[in-house]
């Protein structure tokens, strides 16, 4: 079996996705993307093509290690969410040569449901509780929020207490027999992290997700030890090397992104050294429906697994949302806040092509927000 085209779709509302076709007509799919430099990654995957038309697409552990490291220039996020989302399309490509589903190929499935949580709030996190208890009641038995919005270094009393207040409401609406995750998107400083994690103990969130940013991870022992809610990061950091200095290092949760951290190959190996530390794995993905069906594919088969983020709905989703684009969207449909595992070949899902293709000659030019604090100067989004 032979590559003989890949070609990339720019599609609603912010997605790259990719189509990997070979010579005995199975086709692979992947999602490269980075959420506002997508066409930035598609010129990486096309560059990267020229290693990869006229090869075996089941070489992938090979094509990973040339991809990577073949151009001498190496990591960042770019070429590894493009190598991301080719990695995708070829084990889905494996899989359906298989007639397997690609947690078999990694060993097998070791859970029949993957936990998912829902999104509530927004960027600027407003009517949290009446959206956790919708999602509740929905079946979800987690939920995530945005912690705050903007941020100076160190904020006043009133600002600490507006998110101690919110995540409050949140859990008094959920109760004690569901979960949240506070996510503060590298909003806070580490001082401003010191001071406000002791003070969302009492709620007992199941983790706090970038509570620095993640050129600051140095510090992350340090909060650790300063707080007794588990610590979560990695939707910013893209291999196991950068991973390898957080691991081990006082967080709780590794988060890294199927569609940036080198996809599903890379993911499963950052899974393993994670288990080494006693530390879980709760996929970050935002994105559409590949990304996501490629995060479950690994969640079927990673020991060390805690709960899978989606985006079904979310805020940047309006006018396209993540089911739109599949023939049967019964894979990626949840029963109780679930996933439910299925044999179906390869990533376990068929793309709708003709809405892909319909939708791509849309494209667009999606950017992240910029932030201002009042005084005018930048603000962490």
């Amino acid at each position: 079996m032979k590559i003989v085209s890949m070609d990339t779709l720019l599609v609603p509302p912010r997605w790259l996705f990719l189509r990997v076709r070979t010579d005995e007509g199975i086709t692979g799919w992947g999602e490269p993307v980075v959420e506002g430099r997508a066409e930035t990654v598609r010129a990486a995957v096309a560059e990267l093509s020229d290693h990869l038309v006229g090869e075996d697409p089941l070489r992938i552990e090979d094509h990973w290690q040339v991809l990577t490291k073949g151009g001498f220039y190496r990591g960042g996020p770019v070429l590894s969410s493009a190598v991301a989302g080719i990695d995708q399309a070829l084990w889905d490509i494996a899989g359906k040569a298989a007639g397997l589903p690609v947690h078999a190929l990694l060993g097998g499935p070791v859970r029949e449901q993957v936990r998912m949580y829902a999104w509530i709030g927004g960027d600027r996190p407003a009517e949290v509780a009446e959206l956790a208890a919708a999602q509740v009641e929905a079946g979800f038995t987690a939920v995530k929020m945005n912690g705050s919005a903007e941020l100076t270094a160190i904020d006043t009393p009133a600002r600490t207490r507006e998110v101690v207040d919110r995540v409050a409401a949140v859990r008094a609406a959920i109760g004690e027999d569901n979960d949240l995750v506070v996510d503060f998107h590298g909003r806070m400083s580490t001082a401003m992290a010191r001071r406000l994690l002791p003070l969302l103990e009492p709620y007992l969130p199941l983790f706090v997700e970038e509570a620095v940013l993640p050129e600051h991870s140095r510090n992350l022992a340090a909060l650790a030890a300063a707080t007794s809610i588990p610590l979560a990061t990695g939707e910013r950091l893209y291999s196991r090397w950068d991973f390898r200095d957080v691991i081990g290092h006082g967080i709780a949760v590794a988060q890294p992104d199927v569609s940036h951290a080198g996809g599903i190959s890379e993911v499963r190996r950052i899974a393993a050294m994670a288990e080494t530390y006693d530390v879980s794995m709760a996929p970050h993905c935002p994105l559409g429906p590949i990304a996501l069906a490629a995060s479950l594919q690994l969640a079927f088969a990673v020991p060390n697994f805690l709960i899978q983020e989606q985006s079904v709905g979310i805020h940047y989703n309006r006018g396209n949302d993540v089911l739109d684009y599949l023939v049967d969207p019964g894979p990626l449909t949840f029963e109780g806040g679930r996933a439910v595992r299925t044999d179906r070949p390869g990533l376990g899902i068929d793309v709708d092509e003709a809405a892909v293709e319909h939708a791509a000659r849309r494209g667009h030019r999606w950017r992240g927000p910029i932030w201002r604090h009042e005084d005018g100067s930048f603000a962490e989004w």
